[in-house]
């Protein structure tokens, strides 16, 4: 492994702007994950872990305005967009100091000894306890709340789990800077800085995941990179769990009495959502099964005239911009592809938005249109338009799997006939939504962001406080002495946590 210099890149022309750091050696890694390793117990204390938690989320805040003017001149993706995006990133700080506080993630479960079962009982105790270090590797598009400072980061932490950061490279200076600040919360919070650590560069990335004392992975980015490091920590010595986020083609199905009763309305929602940051979000919705019929034809009058006043953007590097021309230009030239709105090259450094057509039937069986069942990345999306209900079954099931897949039915269908097309979706996705848009994730208990792959390797969520279980691990003591019992398995529940004991809860509110 090199040491090869590390630059800040401005997005809009290409160039480098300035040197922020050299990718780490094989030495490097090794040291960042050892001392990560042993500032492990320092992590035991869930006070102090929900202090660093805060802690962090509020020096954030005041170091604000420069983490949102590092974020833009590396990413072009507008200081608005950013200072929600920070808002974002905090509140999930917040909200996980509040998961360790209450105490339920540990899902404390108590069962007595009973000798009048058959078989007799012994007595029984289980916890979760933290995994050891992990490896979060940043995503592109989200230089805050996916990557440094974001959900994986901040869920580990909270599961009492050490971080290693491997940067992405789109964003290095603001790497530095939020990896800067995290470390500074762990020194007020008492804590050593070494929780948190950062690397760069490719080859430490893959020296992370093979990492003997990495105990566990959270990714966000592409199939090609993402399966790689995913076959990486499965092919260890002693594999470890990956939690990849790999690419979503998220799926919408509008039925024709939903096309007919607001075709305009869901066609300018439609370009809103798949327009949306120039159409870099991994909720994009990618591919619509739209009716063909007057209906359709207007709901496509309506997003052609939407998608057309779309102004050209900047993508996050050149490198997503290349790939994006190149494949909207792969999939416009198929047999039967139409393009309403062409998608494509939109300056020397800019793409512009667009939408490609395609017969439903067309798809319903494995050929050379199956490339237009596989994400792009950026502002275009593919209306597959079919002439009668069996096709939308019949494409379906050809969906590989999503973090999201969305229904759109008319007020008279929400009674009850749309059952059958809403159980069809509810495979192929983490998160199912009906009559809205995919595009934004709330932070919320009850949120799910994964789905079967290649959306996700695993079945666990990177949204919401359930993302801490993907860092624990249960652990069962039989017949122990109290003595010997960690406190939060004691019998007087000396913290005060919820439990559920010989089968009833314990310590819960309501």
């Amino acid at each position: 492994m090199g040491a090869a210099p590390v630059w800040s890149v401005d997005p809009r022309t290409g160039k480098p702007r300035e040197q922020v750091a050299v990718e780490a050696t094989a030495e490097e890694v090794d040291r960042a994950v050892r001392a990560a390793d042993a500032a492990r117990p320092a992590l035991a204390d869930r006070t102090v872990r929900a202090a660093l938690l805060r802690t962090a989320a509020d020096l954030l805040d005041e170091a604000g305005e420069h983490v949102i003017e590092a974020a833009d001149a590396e990413t072009a993706l507008g200081p608005v967009r950013l200072t929600g995006e920070l808002a974002r990133t905090t509140a999930q700080l917040r909200a996980f100091a509040d998961v360790v506080d209450e105490g339920a993630f540990l899902d404390i479960r108590i069962d007595h000894a009973d000798a009048g079962r058959t078989p007799p009982w012994p007595d029984l105790r289980r916890w979760k306890i933290p995994l050891g270090v992990v490896a979060v590797y940043s995503a592109s598009n989200f230089p805050l709340a996916f990557s440094v400072p974001g959900g994986d980061t901040a869920s580990a932490l909270a599961a009492g789990c050490p971080v290693v950061v491997k940067a992405h490279p789109d964003h290095p200076a603001t790497s530095e800077l939020c990896a800067a600040v995290l470390r500074r919360a762990a020194q007020q919070a008492g804590l050593p800085e070494d929780v948190v650590a950062l690397v760069h560069g490719f080859d430490a990335g893959v020296e992370l995941v093979r990492h003997p004392l990495v105990a566990a992975a959270g990714f966000t980015g592409s199939v090609r990179g993402g399966r790689a490091l995913f076959d990486a920590a499965a092919a260890r010595p002693v594999p470890i769990p990956f939690h990849g986020e790999l690419g979503s083609l998220n799926p919408v199905v509008i039925t024709e009495a939903a096309a007919a009763e607001r075709a305009e309305a869901i066609g300018n929602g439609l370009a809103g959502s798949m327009t949306l940051g120039e159409g870099q979000f991994c909720t994009k919705p990618g591919f619509v099964l739209a009716p063909e019929g007057d209906a359709g034809d207007r709901l496509l009058k309506s997003l052609t005239a939407a998608v057309s006043e779309t102004e050209p953007g900047v993508m996050l590097d050149h490198r997503m911009r290349e790939a994006f021309v190149a494949g909207v230009t792969e999939r416009a030239a198929l047999d039967g592809v139409e393009a309403p709105v062409t998608p494509g090259a939109g300056g020397e450094h800019t793409v512009s938005a667009g939408f490609l057509t395609v017969p439903a039937r067309r798809l319903a069986a494995e050929g050379a249109h199956d490339l237009l069942l596989e994400e792009c990345f950026g502002p275009v999306t593919v209306v597959a338009r079919y002439a009668a209900t069996d096709e939308i079954g019949a494409v379906l099931a050809r969906l590989p799997g999503n973090l999201t897949a969305t229904l759109h039915i008319s007020e008279d269908e929400a009674a009850g006939p749309a059952a059958e097309l809403l159980a069809s979706l509810t495979p192929l996705a983490g998160r199912v939504l009906v009559d809205g848009w995919p595009t934004g994730v709330a932070v919320a208990p009850a949120q799910h962001h994964g789905g079967p792959y290649p959306a996700t390797t695993s079945t666990s969520t990177s949204v919401g406080g359930t993302a801490i279980e993907r860092w624990l691990r249960p652990v069962t003591y039989q017949a122990t002495p109290t003595a010997l019992l960690p406190a939060e398995l004691r019998d007087d529940n000396p913290l005060g946590l919820p439990r559920r004991v010989d089968g009833r809860p314990e310590g819960l509110e309501g």
